[in-house]
């Protein structure tokens, strides 16, 4: 007869920059629960251990980016991917959270059961495909939101006729050498702007092939006021100051695109062409169709990209292909761009919930049916908390609140003898108005997806919040018992929320 599968209190799926901080506030808040952290792969950072290639880089200040309970303390607010991989190794280390990390354990199926108040997971452990199940009472995951396995490839008219190397960033070789080579990068968005001044300091000339332009800003990588504060305060003051204020300016900036998006688009123009000279064509080159924030804006760090522009190392070729050929490019225009490396910088898969199969009481969960609870619950589906940071500020400060909200209520189930929090629609709303998950954002790898997600209403907490001044609020002062969770389980499965 086969043993009882292990039963731990919480598992957290996956070791990057959520999974650690979700395990940090969880050892420091609920003390008592014993928790495991399941790790697809064989290393802590998640996307910033995926990510290799050339110039690698955040796109968002470590004073935000990095955690609210540890301080940056690089010099660089822009950091780039190996200080930041050896951010959360460290954070992992320092709080002993290593220690609790599995290593290839790839959640494939997830089913719970109200009759034992558990979630029952099946484990693929390494690469041989044996499984194993575990137990637990709550799920939270921190898995990503994009598939690590496979990255988005448009279907090239001709590709396979190309002679040359075709990657994608996502699955960059380490030995790839583009010394002296020719290189076309297709795309317009973040990886496709770090790879470009990055490959330009050694290719013999690297071509940013863009079918429409992207919104861009440029930053110094060096925060003066941060670094100058540190100088002055402890560590831990400097960084809240630093952190408050890029919050401030980031939800500042966000609402200004929002409310006059002409006004900030000149704004951002007019600073490419100060950084590019009146001979650029900024016009054709850096000027979108759509308003700031439409799309996440891209980050250019101290201005790289445009001096690689500059220096004639790297062009902007703004057209659409008609097709690959055996030595390159050819355009709808007729121009040919040759080619000894192409770079398919054309996004990510994503997926929901880390692609897991989930079922309650053996009905399987389809969360494109669901509606969202603070944009991390979803409606009829037991303690699972799904992590998913902001598109319109730093990943970090939505993962600390939401880490720290599921802490809160942890700590309600156990101080009133509860085991389950389940979202209930009230049947008052069953009728309102429904939104995309993410609403008035329209990148082309979440718009492709976006019908797969849950729904958001429009009454609060049936909503997915893009507001770090709001969701304080809403999840660190808001009740827990909030009408909204319905509470079962344990010594107390009568209680329910009014």
């Amino acid at each position: 007869m086969n043993a009882p599968a292990e039963r731990i209190d919480v598992i957290i799926v996956g070791a990057g920059l959520s999974g650690i901080g979700a395990a940090w506030h969880l050892q420091q808040q609920c003390p008592g629960l014993d928790y495991r952290i399941l790790e697809a792969r064989d290393a802590i950072g998640g996307t910033w251990d995926l990510f290799r290639y050339p110039g690698i880089r955040s796109d968002s200040d470590m004073h935000t980016l990095g955690y609210k309970f540890r301080p940056w303390r690089d010099g660089k607010a822009i950091a780039d991917g190996p200080a930041i991989r050896a951010y959360v190794r460290d954070t992992a280390r320092e709080g002993g959270i290593d220690c609790h990390i599995r290593f290839r354990q790839r959640l494939r199926e997830a089913h719970w059961d109200s009759a034992a108040a558990e979630w029952r997971l099946l484990i693929e452990e390494g690469d041989a495909g044996s499984t194993r199940e575990l137990r637990t009472g709550f799920l939270l995951m921190c898995a990503g939101y994009y598939r690590y396995d496979r990255a988005h490839t448009p279907d090239y008219p001709g590709r396979e006729a190309y002679r040359g190397t075709f990657i994608h960033p996502q699955f960059w070789p380490e030995d790839l050498d583009y010394r002296g080579k020719r290189v076309v990068v297709i795309g317009s968005g973040a990886t496709a702007m770090t790879l470009v001044p990055a490959l330009a300091e050694q290719a013999q000339e690297v071509v940013m092939l863009q079918r429409s332009p992207t919104w861009v800003i440029s930053r110094p990588a060096r925060d003066r006021l941060a670094n100058a504060l540190r100088a002055l305060l402890p560590d831990t003051l400097a960084y809240a100051l630093t952190r408050w204020k890029n919050t401030a300016l980031q939800q500042w900036f966000y609402h200004r695109s929002r409310v006059a998006p002409g006004k900030v688009g000149r704004v951002l123009l007019r600073r490419v062409r100060r950084a590019l000279g009146p001979d650029y064509d900024v016009e054709r080159h850096f000027t979108p169709s759509y308003d700031p924030w439409d799309q996440r804006l891209c980050l250019v760090p101290d201005g790289d990209l445009f001096d690689a522009l500059k220096s004639g190392r790297a062009r902007v070729v703004t057209d659409t292909i008609e097709r690959f050929t055996e030595n390159g490019i050819r355009l709808a225009s007729g121009d040919e761009l040759p080619a000894d490396i192409i770079v398919s910088a054309t996004g990510l898969e994503v997926e929901v919930l880390g692609g897991v199969a989930f079922s309650v009481d053996g009905e399987p969960v389809d969360f494109a049916r669901s509606w969202t609870y603070k944009g991390i619950m979803c409606s009829g589906v037991p303690n699972l908390v799904s992590v998913f940071g902001y598109i319109n500020a730093s990943w970090t400060l939505r993962a600390d609140l939401t880490a720290e909200w599921t802490c809160r209520l942890l700590n309600y189930l156990r101080e009133h003898d509860l085991a389950v929090a389940t979202p209930t629609l009230p049947a008052a709303l069953a009728d309102m108005p429904d939104r995309d998950w993410i609403d008035d954002f329209s990148p082309g790898y979440l718009r492709r997806v976006m019908h797969r997600f849950p729904r958001q209403g429009d009454h609060a907490p049936w909503v997915n919040p893009q507001d770090y001044r709001a969701d304080r609020k809403l999840f660190l002062e808001a009740p827990i018992d909030d009408g909204a969770l319905v509470f079962s389980g344990a010594g107390c499965g009568k209680h329910r929320a009014a």
